[in-house]
């Protein structure tokens, strides 16, 4: 672990690492918090947290240069747990176990946390910098994104002092983005009367793991198997030819990542168990040729487990797997003038269905706001249909892009002169903060940009070590360069 300090530049890798030490799981940011100001504390820098728990920094520009424009860095201080089966972590009170795997930096049995860790490691670089010339820079290391963007959400407005907004959040070096779609939480919940198992049958839990999961917006577009959707299928099967009744259902654990696991509880006539494990094993064979391209490790198995006392009446259960079949998930659109930018997608994230209670949490995301509208409408009268109680939450709004953006055109310049190379502008699918910021903050003149990192929101999240030390260098060098008021 300590090899990681001494990567280059040594400025953010430090600085990174000490971010693994400390838990920062969405919903869990104390620790966090009181790191970044004992940070800024100890750097003599300005911090407080204000009153929608993000943490706001501010350094006074270097002597000469307090006529160029303000700059506000901006990353999240959240991270998505996700962790292998077999991991005992605990992301309240344990650290990241980071480690170098040839070209990589990831850790053992969990997410990195690279996303937004490696942001915020640049920004205390930065501010822990005393030789660096630069104008006035603000930090702003918001809260509870992974879950909701609940402190760009919450931002007070007046608070920020800068023109320029560099979002430290992207995830592949050498694109700058300067759009993405906004987002809307959509649950549908159904409470219901449990039935009396019948005395006679018996139980069977099947589980589904060992997808790769990911982003549910950098990687909707991959086709990777959401386990739910997966489920599904087996489970009415399984009513239809084995007598089977549902009893529970437990199938992702994160609304902005694609589910990489789910297991049902089935209880049947005992003559009917050898027909279900032989349904088990034909559906495997048949989700391992569909996705032979893309997953290579499936798990699909049946155990026998003690049998519940109550389990799903009838026709609830029947309504709520034909709301889960019907419910789409995935790409809906594409963006018709950017043919490779997802513009519309859903991703069918958590299902929750034991003790009277059944509860289907979705994202849904577009660079449109009359899309977002289609595919919550969409939502509604699938689950509606089954009479579920839908309700939305936490809707931001897509980034509108802005090609003739100055501090873009900047960093274009700068990166050509720095690398030799041409710079790509993107639009992504993942939501930014970038978007309520703006919301806030009009005037802003914003693009993000950032290392490369891997399949962020799994335990397989890595970044790629040969671009951070560019990237510190085209950071430092722009911040120079920021042009005068």
């Amino acid at each position: 672990m300590n090899e990681i300090q001494k990567l280059n530049p040594q400025c953010v890798w430090k600085n990174f690492y000490a971010l693994t030490q400390v838990p920062r799981p969405s919903g869990h940011l104390e620790k966090i918090q009181q790191f970044l100001l004992d940070f800024a504390k100890e750097a003599g820098v300005e911090a407080f947290k204000d009153p929608a728990d993000n943490i706001v920094m501010r350094k006074p520009a270097f002597p000469g240069m307090e006529n160029r424009k303000g700059v506000i860095l901006q990353a999240h201080m959240d991270m998505v747990p996700q962790k292998t089966p077999e991991s005992k972590h605990n992301f309240e009170t344990d650290p990241i176990e980071p480690w170098i795997d040839g070209e990589w930096v990831k850790a053992r049995g969990t997410t990195l946390g690279a996303d937004n860790g490696l942001g915020v490691a640049s920004i205390m670089a930065i501010m822990e910098d005393k030789t660096l010339k630069h104008g006035p820079v603000e930090a702003l290391i918001t809260a509870d994104e992974e879950t909701g963007m609940f402190g760009a959400n919450a931002l007070p407005t007046g608070e920020l002092n800068g023109d320029i907004l560099l979002n430290l959040d992207s995830e592949h070096w050498g694109k700058f983005v300067i759009g993405s779609a906004g987002g809307i939480d959509v649950t549908a919940t159904l409470d219901y009367k449990e039935a009396e198992t019948d005395p006679n049958d018996v139980a069977v839990k099947v589980t589904l793991k060992g997808l790769r999961g990911g982003h549910s917006g950098l990687e909707i577009h991959e086709g990777r198997a959401n386990a739910n959707k997966l489920m599904v299928r087996f489970v009415r099967e399984a009513i239809e030819e084995c007598e089977a009744r549902l009893a529970s259902w437990h199938g992702g654990n994160m609304r902005n990542a694609i589910p990489f696991k789910a297991e049902v509880i089935l209880t049947l006539p005992k003559e009917n168990v050898e027909a279900l494990r032989e349904l088990v094993d034909d559906w495997k064979a048949d989700f391992t040729d569909q996705y032979k391209n893309i997953e290579s490790g499936i798990e699909f198995f049946a155990e026998d487990v003690e049998t519940p006392k109550t389990e799903v009446p009838v026709e609830i259960q029947d309504n709520l797997v034909s709301a889960i079949y019907a419910c789409h998930d995935g790409v809906v659109r594409m963006i018709p003038s950017y043919p490779d930018v997802v513009e519309t997608s859903s991703n069918l994230a958590i299902i929750d269905i034991e003790g009277g209670k059944a509860a289907l949490k979705i994202l849904a995301r577009s660079s449109r706001e009359d899309m977002k509208d289609y595919v919550v409408g969409m939502l509604e009268c699938c689950f509606n249909m089954a009479g579920m109680k839908v309700e939305t939450a936490g809707s931001y709004g897509g980034w509108d892009p802005n090609p003739q953006s100055e501090i873009l055109h900047l960093l274009l310049r700068e990166y050509k002169e720095l690398f030799g190379g041409q710079g790509i502008i993107q639009v992504d699918h993942a939501g930014l903060e970038c978007s309520v910021i703006l919301g806030k903050y009009p005037h802003l003149d914003v693009v993000s940009f950032g290392p490369t990192m891997k399949s962020p929101h799994t335990t397989t999240e890595r970044a790629l070590i040969a671009s951070v030390e560019p990237f510190w260098t085209l950071l430092k060098k722009t911040l120079e360069d920021i042009p005068e008021k």
